[in-house]
């Protein structure tokens, strides 16, 4: 597999980002070189709990700056992945290369052969929470609890929202995808130049972005998508977990509004959990309101212990 990597020079002077990467391979599918995995590892190693932040499209960590300072400042160890294609990873230069199965496997491999992590908290957003939750579905044991904000699980039944239609259409036909104006097309607050440049900063050209482009064609929106058999399967995990499972939504997002009460309803974990709709938040809500989720997942954590 042919792949691009961002130069470091690129993540000088990032807003409030000042962690420090951590590097691991997982594996060429297509047999080539491994590929590098970029990750923040943040809080004491020996914390009691860990969370697990995954950002979507057409972010990275960067997204979690905020988030990422309040459960460290509540003593927790926290581990921010950028997916491949994104952030300080490798960015596959062919399209065709990335696919949802690849993902989540990139994935499993990175936090669990590598890192060995355990008894997690999984907060996911957008393809975070696409990515996460079948891995909670596929390896629940790994889990202590799961919180979801602006995202889902489709299996391709869903009615697909005309905000997401529109999206997954501009994405294919746009000459430039502007990855730094998107993002701030996203939020409900105004977002600075400077932070604008830190979400452009991973792709220094269109041919950096293919994973950025075909990932919102991967979103399954029919039964005949590739990832349904494999998106039932994880629901069918959902429907009898039990531990905690906690719905933090925004209040200004289109593309995902009203996802939050499939999981109120089918996930026996989400009841008599405070389950909350987080104010003054667009579909980027790490970025619209990063402290306030914050303290949403810590007080989370500490309302269920295990």
């Amino acid at each position: 597999m042919e792949r691009l990597r961002t130069p470091e020079e690129r993540f000088t002077l990032l807003p409030d980002f000042s962690y420090e990467p951590q590097y691991l391979e997982v594996t060429d599918p297509t047999g080539g070189a491994p590929l590098r995995v970029a990750y923040i590892d943040e809080g004491p190693r020996d914390a009691a709990e860990t969370v697990l932040l995954l950002h979507g499209e057409p972010t990275w960590s960067f997204l979690y700056r905020h988030v990422i300072a309040v459960l460290v400042a509540h003593g927790h160890r926290v581990i921010a992945p950028d997916l491949v294609g994104f952030g300080r990873s490798d960015k596959p230069a062919d399209r065709t290369d990335v696919t949802y199965a690849r993902m989540v496997e990139w994935m499993r491999e990175a936090l669990f052969d590598r890192l060995n992590l355990r008894d997690l908290t999984f907060f996911g957003q957008d393809w975070g929470s696409l990515i996460g939750l079948r891995l909670v579905g596929e390896h629940p044991d790994r889990f202590a609890r799961v919180a979801i904000g602006n995202g889902g699980l489709p299996t391709g039944e869903e009615k697909i929202s005309d905000a997401f239609l529109w999206w997954q259409d501009f994405s294919q036909t746009t000459p430039e995808l502007p990855v730094g104006r998107i993002v701030a097309g996203g939020c409900v607050q105004t977002v600075s130049e400077e932070v604008v440049a830190a979400y452009d900063a991973p792709f220094p050209d269109e041919s950096y972005k293919e994973a950025a482009r075909i990932m919102p064609t991967l979103v399954p929106t029919s039964p005949e998508d590739p990832a349904h058999e494999a998106q039932v399967a994880a629901w069918g995990t959902l429907r009898t977990w039990t531990k905690p499972f906690l719905t933090c939504y925004s209040d200004g997002d289109p593309i995902t509004a009203g996802a939050d009460k499939k999981f109120i309803a089918e996930v026996p974990g989400c009841a008599d959990q405070a389950h909350l709709t987080i104010e003054g938040g667009g579909h980027f809500l790490q970025e619209d309101r990063g402290e306030v989720l914050g303290g949403v997942l810590a007080n989370f954590v500490a309302a269920t212990p295990r």
